[in-house]
């Protein structure tokens, strides 16, 4: 009977060593004997004490950030470059088995495919088609984690950190390219301008009084202004004789 109590406790703890419970993102991957059976969970499930190990895994979505990496460009600019990655654990057992720390090994994968996409392309390709070069990350990550049971589901270029004089030249360029557009857009403008006026010259050539219409629609605007000027129109045509006189004086 002494030994009642200690039997009892004793396999109270067995027992409590044996249940284990997992949440509903987590899975127990069970080694017996060192030697693989599957996952269990999530819930309550029982393991053989001092036989089996249990490995819990989260399949919940990680969000992993890539520090800033020095790469130089495909046109030999020296940039520093950060990402995140976003994956999940998509078979546990691959994820124990395959490598030693999924979390340690797919961070370093993203170093290194981040430096060498980035270093592929020019910095003009890297700046203004972002998303072609985020793609290709994760096509590259998603391929070669798959072996590890894991899904790259997103990569994102965060900042791309350029020199000061790469900077200093990049914004004299903006600045050399919207003087560019301005100066063809005015020219354009002239352009457009003198193409009216030329219609509306062969129109007056047509029709003479469209002329007289426009001196009457001159006067009407003058006249709507409330101030002192006093308009006289006199017809060219009385300075006729006078310019005929003056012509022959001169001859």
């Amino acid at each position: 009977m002494f030994f009642l109590p200690i039997i009892i406790l004793f396999l109270l703890i067995i027992l409590s060593s044996a249940i284990k419970i997992c949440r509903e993102y987590e899975r127990g991957v069970i080694f017996r004997l060192g030697r693989l059976i599957g996952a269990k969970g999530p819930g309550i499930f029982f393991i053989i004490p001092g036989v089996d190990r249990m490995v819990k895994m989260s399949l919940r979505t990680v969000v992993l950030d890539v520090p800033p990496q020095d790469v130089i460009t495909k046109d030999n600019v020296s940039i520093k470059v950060n990402a995140v990655v976003y994956f999940r654990v998509m078979s546990p057992e691959d994820a124990v088995v395959q490598v030693e720390n999924y979390l340690y090994a797919t961070s370093q994968l993203a170093q290194t495919t981040l430096r060498s996409v980035v270093g592929e392309a020019e910095i003009d390709e890297n700046l203004a088609e972002r998303e072609n070069i985020n793609q290709k990350l994760q096509s590259i990550l998603d391929k070669q984690t798959d072996p590890w049971g894991i899904k790259i589901s997103l990569v994102e270029i965060k900042h791309i950190d350029l020199p000061q004089e790469m900077q200093r030249a990049m914004a004299k360029q903006a600045e050399a390219e919207r003087e560019r557009r301005a100066k063809v857009i005015n020219a354009e403008g002239e352009y457009q301008a003198a193409q009216r006026l030329a219609d509306a010259a062969k129109i007056i050539d047509t029709y003479p009084i469209a002329l007289q219409l426009r001196f009457l629609q001159t006067l009407r605007e003058v006249a709507a202004e409330n101030n002192s000027t006093t308009l006289f129109p006199i017809p060219i045509d009385l300075f006729e004789p006078f310019l005929k006189f003056m012509g022959k004086r001169a001859k």
